[in-house]
């Protein structure tokens, strides 16, 4: 079941007589259930896109259709009832610092409707769930980062949202607790079916924990689809350049510019083929030397997907026998320009 779907979307911003184009013809589907990543360096368009989603921000032109109700066409009055199935998450976590946590878990409800009692036996019940029930009684300021990431997680879903939007979530935390915050957003999914889109300009993020991926530029989405299919065979520049300098944080901070090869490829290891000694067998059918420039094992989705990057010899009838040698085998090839950094 398609849960958001984005048709033709367009968005322009005017100051100072200057238009930006911050949305181009944007379309999109998204899944009940997933974990749906839209990824793009600043300025690419994606937090736009998100306030797009629960028309925080109006687009000039196209659809946003939720669960295949049009946003655009409802009055104020149904805009609101319907945001009540779309939640929120910021990466500055926008808590009131004057109420302590629980309050700040109860203050949607409260606005909602509910009476105390009812909010806050919910909100106990959200704190549990994010593990905050020590921290009841404390206050934002004397909270770490994850605690307040994990006590706006809770309060955004007081409302039992089918739908989580989160910008940046967590762009202001160190990995560890970015990993912490988003194993709690893979549970939430798991256990709750709650869709969740997740703004980022961090493809560790992506791979991490997203089933599906956008990738956008200069307002537009250039490439989308399945995160494993997308980091296996990237079509786009873009996608290309996010993939490699994920790998070079995680190995070193030596770009494959600097080192000198005659032709350089990426492989991906399937399942099957991470098993099997590839390259020593490929060295030994060929009887020419292949130099391992890079390589690591990156977590895609719970999957363990390992990557090389080789340095082929200078024979070009020799590069093409390799490369299909790959192919045959199950593994993903993709030449690697001397461009990249």
């Amino acid at each position: 079941m398609i849960e958001i779907e984005v048709k033709g979307l367009s968005k322009t911003f005017n100051k100072d007589d200057i238009t930006v184009e911050a949305l181009k013809n944007v379309n999109l589907k998204i899944e009940s259930g997933n974990i749906f990543g839209v990824i793009g360096m600043s300025g690419a368009g994606k937090s736009t896109l998100v306030r797009c989603l629960n028309y925080l921000e109006k687009p000039n032109e196209g659809q946003v259709l939720i669960e295949g109700e049009d946003l655009g066409v409802l009055s104020e009055k149904e805009l609101r009832h319907k945001r009540r199935n779309i939640s929120m998450i910021f990466q500055h976590f926008n808590l009131l610092m004057q109420k302590n946590v629980i309050d700040n878990v109860c203050f949607p409800l409260l606005i909602q409707g509910s009476n105390k009692k009812e909010a806050r036996q919910r909100a106990l019940e959200l704190l549990e769930i994010v593990g905050l029930t020590d921290k009841v009684k404390a206050y934002p300021a004397q909270l770490s980062g994850g605690q307040k990431q994990r006590v706006a997680i809770a309060r955004a879903l007081a409302a039992n949202p089918k739908i989580l939007l989160c910008d940046e979530a967590t762009s202001a935390l160190d990995p560890q607790t970015t990993a912490s915050i988003l194993e709690l957003l893979r549970d939430i999914n798991q256990k709750m079916n709650i869709t969740i889109v997740i703004i980022t300009h961090q493809m560790a993020v992506v791979r991490e924990i997203c089933t599906h991926v956008a990738i956008m530029q200069d307002g537009a989405v250039v490439e989308q689809g399945e995160t494993e299919s997308i980091f296996r065979h990237p079509k786009s520049q873009a996608a290309r350049e996010m993939i490699s300098k994920d790998s070079e944080q995680e190995s070193s901070n030596q770009s494959v510019k600097e080192l000198i090869e005659n032709k350089k490829i990426r492989i991906v290891f399937s399942e099957n083929s991470a098993f099997e000694p590839v390259i020593a067998n490929m060295v030994l059918k060929f009887k020419a030397p292949v130099n391992i420039l890079k390589a690591s094992t990156k977590n895609i989705g719970g999957i363990a997907i390992g990557e090389m990057i080789l340095g082929l010899p200078n024979e070009e009838k020799l590069q093409k026998e390799i490369e299909n040698y790959l192919v045959e085998r199950g593994i993903a090839v993709e030449e690697v320009c001397e461009d990249v950094e």
